[in-house]
């Protein structure tokens, strides 16, 4: 029997931890309904497609040109995140990066990938983000300054998900399942950008206590985490001591984006899907 099958049975077949349960979803149903109240365009329910999109506009409207699109479901697949977040240098919030088209000539933020040189791991070439001398409007821009074609985005990502392991929330896909079984290789180096690291032995997982009655402790895998993420991705941006306990957090916190929120809210698997974190069987 699976830990889900195995919470669920216990969490409906007992009156008392159906209530207990009941109570704790409807809590963090709650806290999910404020937070993303508090976003634009909340009212809508977000489109697979649209889960994890990042619309990047600090320069872009004042020189006349449409936002740029960027979507983290089609990245992710190829790279790490602490590829973006760490080597290249990305912030891990929206707008904190003030990425300028020049700077991607140049060969920094997208363009340490997007320069017409790189290959993906299939071999094809890597479009340039952006060319000297810059000219507004001209042909390619559309490519990443795409609000407004949204149709086409969907239709992408239908296609290029379409072989890929479902998932329950977010945008319907199981990344975790996706690499553990080699669909996808994200690549954790780029030449001229990164530096070649010896792994590091990942600690063992270990349980974090609940704090409402009746939830599932949580049970946190720092071997999944560091596939993606790597060490320097969590330590100590978001988490600032490796001993367990240093950093404290709650639920509300993690859904204002702080602590694990930082990435499952809008980009990781997200925090509706309770039992991937919960996921400790109730005794």
């Amino acid at each position: 029997m699976s830990t889900h099958d195995s919470w669920s049975r216990r969490a409906t077949g007992d009156p008392m931890m159906r209530s207990r349960f009941s109570f704790a979803a409807a809590f963090l149903l709650l806290a999910a309904t404020a937070h993303a109240g508090d976003a634009p365009g909340a009212k809508r329910r977000v489109q697979p497609a649209d889960f994890g999109k990042v619309v990047m506009n600090n320069y872009a409207s004042k020189a006349k040109m449409s936002p740029v699109v960027f979507q983290h479901w089609l990245h992710r697949a190829k790279y790490t995140c602490r590829v973006c977040h760490v080597d290249i240098g990305f912030a891990m919030t929206t707008g904190e990066t003030n990425v300028r088209a020049a700077d991607n000539a140049k060969g920094m933020y997208c363009g340490a990938c997007h320069n017409d040189r790189a290959k993906t791991d299939d071999g094809h070439t890597i479009f340039a983000a952006c060319t000297l001398p810059l000219t507004p409007g001209r042909s390619g821009c559309g490519r990443c300054h795409s609000v407004g074609s949204e149709t086409e985005l969907a239709y992408e990502f239908s296609a290029f998900t379409k072989r890929l392991p479902r998932g329950r929330f977010g945008n319907g896909i199981d990344w975790e399942l996706a690499e553990s079984t080699q669909r996808i290789r994200p690549v954790d180096y780029v030449e001229g950008v990164s530096f070649r690291r010896s792994s590091l032995k990942a600690q063992k997982d270990f349980a974090l206590s609940s704090k409402l009655e009746g939830m599932p402790d949580i049970i946190f895998s720092h071997a999944k985490h560091t596939v993606w993420s790597g060490c320097e991705g969590c330590h100590p941006q978001i988490f600032v001591g490796v001993k367990k306990g240093t950093t404290k957090y709650n639920m509300v916190d993690i859904f204002q984006g702080k602590s694990c929120g930082v990435c499952h809210v809008n980009v990781a698997f997200p925090m509706t899907d309770c039992q991937r974190c919960h996921s400790k069987p109730v005794q």
